[in-house]
């Protein structure tokens, strides 16, 4: 069980980060945490798993949770088994083994005989066949790492499993490892994901924003039904008050039109009237008091409808605000971009990347999906596509095209620049300096932003720049190549790229493990290796 009441945090620097947090987490739930990147979900896990101390508010758990990060740096000094928190066991184990039967080595173990045992037939569960448990972090890849920690689920059997982006490095096999592991077992779970098809088979979403936590009882795709109607609503509400602030506009000219037709009418009458000079300055003092007191009524009026009318409009989510464009590409349809004949690679001398030589045709207008697992070479044939290596053997060949080459970090994106001076970078058209700005706002990036480093986005952030960047250079691109982009976004952002890239009518090249993403930006035809 987990309690959460009136939680809240400030940032070091002072700024309030979330307030009021109400959550409760009953035993054997599985529960998705979502929200926009930076609204503080990783810090929220951080809270739960005690790695970091709340600013206010009461939190109760009635065990220590099992907390997998979403960076594992920080653990590349370490073995597998430091990592796994398993290291004085193991070698209590050994040392008992070894006839070194001393008091402090069973207080160690603590009758954990097994343990050793248990933690080869773990690793082997997750496909992690030839790992040593004496290895160094370091020596393993990204995928490898979370397998790790997800072993030490059943290795550790803890209560309540906290995950920050699980799915992030795991390979098609990897993921499906993933789901069937949280399926079946009866373990508390809180998972922070953008993966769709995990947050599918989780039975509560749990949405955070900088006012609390609204819970919605069911998966991800009842979640977006529930959302849909609140949307619709709120743009029927958005369009009821945009009629009332026309009437009220209306009423407002009308209200002075006729008030200054009284008042026109009382001045020639008081003219006719003959009367003394004081007398008539007062009536028409009062006349004109009148008319600006009417005026300040409908102003403030339209002021408090207006106002209402920007905060409906503020609640708009940024996929709704913000348009793309770009142009289509001016290659026709069916012109051969890249034809491989027989090709293969390798890194290391005569240990070639695959099986059987290559033979493969792109032409343009296709949407094709590169799939394979982690090590089978997808950033490798990436790179001969792009020219920017050549086979070792067999031949390809390349068309003219201009490519652009979006990886998981975004890195077009120069970190030593601002925002602004990120997009003047592709101002190949000599735009002026507002129309730069026009840009950036359409994007989300207000007047306060503009200054900012690039080095301190958010991936969600540095996607949305980059996207702007393309937009300010007005040229499409041939060939859009997408690298694992949705790794580091949250859902929402994954929904302005999806439809950015959907707003694109050239060819398209995408490594993903997400499956509903490839499913929504059409893909037609899988490179499977």
């Amino acid at each position: 069980m987990l309690i959460i009441q009136n939680l809240s945090y400030i940032h070091p620097n002072k700024e309030p980060l979330f307030n009021n947090i109400n959550l409760t987490v009953n035993p054997n739930e599985k529960v998705a945490l979502i929200g926009n990147n930076g609204i503080g979900k990783s810090t929220l896990l951080k809270i739960i798993a005690e790695a970091l101390e709340p600013s206010a508010g009461i939190l109760q758990v009635e065990s220590k949770p099992y907390y997998i990060p979403q960076i594992f740096g920080q653990y590349n000094h370490l073995t597998v088994a430091e990592a796994l928190g398993i290291d004085k066991k193991l070698h209590a184990l050994h040392e008992i083994l070894n006839g070194n039967v001393y008091e402090e080595n069973y207080d160690l173990l603590n009758d954990d005989w097994t343990i050793e045992e248990r933690c080869n037939e773990v690793l082997l569960d997750w496909q992690l066949n030839d790992l040593d448990l004496s290895q160094k972090m370091e020596t393993l890849s990204g995928g490898q790492k979370t397998k790790v920690f997800l072993a030490g689920i059943a290795i550790h059997q803890p209560e309540l499993v906290l995950l920050d982006e699980p799915s992030n490095h795991l390979d098609m096999m990897g993921r499906q490892l993933l789901y069937d592991f949280i399926q079946k077992t009866k373990q508390t779970f809180i998972i922070v994901s953008h993966d769709r098809k995990l947050l599918n088979i989780l039975h509560t979403v749990c949405e955070l924003n900088k006012n609390g936590i609204t819970v919605y009882g069911g998966n991800y795709d009842f979640y977006i039904e529930q959302k849909q109607v609140e949307i619709n609503a709120l743009t029927q509400d958005i369009h009821s008050k945009e009629k009332a602030l026309r009437k009220a506009k209306e009423k407002e000219r009308e209200t002075i039109d006729r008030q200054q037709k009284l008042d026109t009418r009382a001045k020639k009458n008081v003219g006719k009237a003959g009367l003394p000079k004081i007398v008539a300055n007062t009536w028409k003092n009062n006349a004109e008091r009148s008319t600006a007191k009417i005026a300040g009524v409908h102003t403030e009026k339209i002021g408090n409808i207006q106002q209402e009318l920007q905060d409906l409009r503020s609640s708009l989510s940024e996929t709704d605000q913000m348009k793309f464009g770009f142009d289509n590409s001016k290659l026709h349809r069916g012109k051969n971009l890249f034809i491989a004949n027989n090709i293969n690679f390798y890194y290391k001398k005569e240990e070639y990347l695959w099986n059987e030589n290559i033979n493969m045709q792109i032409v343009s207008g296709e949407r094709i999906a590169i799939k394979g697992a982690n090590g089978t070479g997808k950033t490798t044939l990436i790179q001969l596509i792009l020219g920017n290596i050549d086979p070792q053997v067999g031949s390809v060949y390349r068309a003219e095209s201009r490519s652009v080459y979006i990886d998981q970090e975004y890195s077009l994106i120069n970190n030593s620049l601002n925002i602004y001076e990120q997009a003047q970078q592709f101002n190949a058209s000599a735009l002026q300096e507002h129309e730069i700005k026009v840009r950036l706002s359409r994007f989300l990036f207000t007047k306060d932003d503009w200054e900012k480093p690039c080095n301190m986005l958010s991936g969600g952030e540095r996607m949305r720049l980059m996207l702007c960047c393309l937009n300010i250079t007005n040229q499409s691109p041939d060939i859009i190549i997408l690298d694992e982009p949705t790794n580091n976004l949250d859902v929402q952002n994954i929904e302005i790229l999806t439809n950015a890239i959907n707003d694109y009518r050239g060819t398209l090249l995408v490594i993903s493990h997400d499956e509903t993403f490839l499913e929504q930006i059409n893909i037609e035809r899988i490179i499977a290796l």
